[in-house]
């Protein structure tokens, strides 16, 4: 019995010990934190989405303190957040224009169809598959919702076989553009007066075959516009929103109508 009482004393005192020189250390080689770091942690929405290209708030709140990141690239925050963490750090707020994510593709009803597809609801797993999927058209979106999967904020779905992005609900995190093999998904102003929801980069008669609506890189938009705003890169159209006043000019002259005015625009 006295033995027993005995061990039990001695691993005490030894948990003791170790206890202390735990405590100890951690004191001595704590790594002490930036006061802001913590301040702009508060001030963050929370929501993780990488959208600022740091690893979740706590990664960019580390980012600003250290002057590795700027104090305006919390997407989901948006200006009120950015002129929060300005004042923390004593600095201006940066401009910061709102963008969204866009679809390039008008759905695979516009395209035609090689076969069925019936396996995992997944889109890399459809892409895998033998021309990339079951349009003729390899550029097609495959309306499967990774992309919906992905998106936190409830702002993108699949309707009638393509992803549409909900642009009041997106903050431009761009979650959804990871998860999408074909690439379909980019970053546009909020306020994009035209948009051309087609990838594909085939030549005109290629597409003209495979889709009855995508660009077939005829040019005529590039020649109707009087700033100088769209050129024809690839095989598809491109628009500068640097340059586009949303004029329509380009539109009225595609012979597809697949450049769309904001009014009208399909995603």
């Amino acid at each position: 019995m006295n033995n027993i009482l005995y061990a039990i004393l001695v691993l005490g005192a030894i948990g003791a010990v170790f206890g202390f020189v735990l405590a100890y250390a951690s004191k001595v080689f704590a790594v002490k934190v930036d006061e802001r770091q913590e301040e702009i942690l508060s001030v963050l929405p929370g929501a993780n989405c990488g959208g600022c290209g740091f690893p979740g708030c706590s990664g960019y709140a580390a980012a600003v303190v250290e002057g590795r990141a700027a104090t305006n690239l919390c997407v989901a925050g948006g200006a009120e957040c950015t002129a929060k963490i300005s004042a923390i750090m004593g600095t201006e707020s940066g401009a910061t224009e709102k963008s969204v994510a866009f679809v390039r593709c008008s759905g695979m009803k516009n395209s035609v169809k090689k076969y069925d597809f019936a396996g995992v609801s997944d889109c890399l797993s459809a892409s895998l598959l033998p021309g990339k999927g079951p349009s003729e058209c390899t550029y097609a979106c495959l309306g499967l919702g990774s992309c919906v999967s992905a998106c936190r904020f409830d702002a993108i779905g699949v309707i009638d076989g393509v992803a549409v992005v909900d642009k009041e609900k997106c903050v431009g995190c761009m979650a959804c553009a990871q998860k999408c093999p074909k690439n379909l998904i980019t970053k546009v102003p909020y306020d994009a007066k035209v948009t051309i929801p087609c990838f594909s980069k085939e030549k005109g008669p290629v597409t003209t075959k495979m889709c009855s609506v995508g660009c077939i890189a005829c040019k005529l938009c590039e020649k109707a516009c009087p700033l100088d705003a769209i050129h024809v890169v690839d095989n598809l159209a491109v628009i500068d929103y640097a340059k586009c006043d949303g004029c329509g000019a380009c539109a009225q002259k595609c012979p597809r109508k697949i450049i769309k005015l904001a009014d009208m625009a399909a995603n």
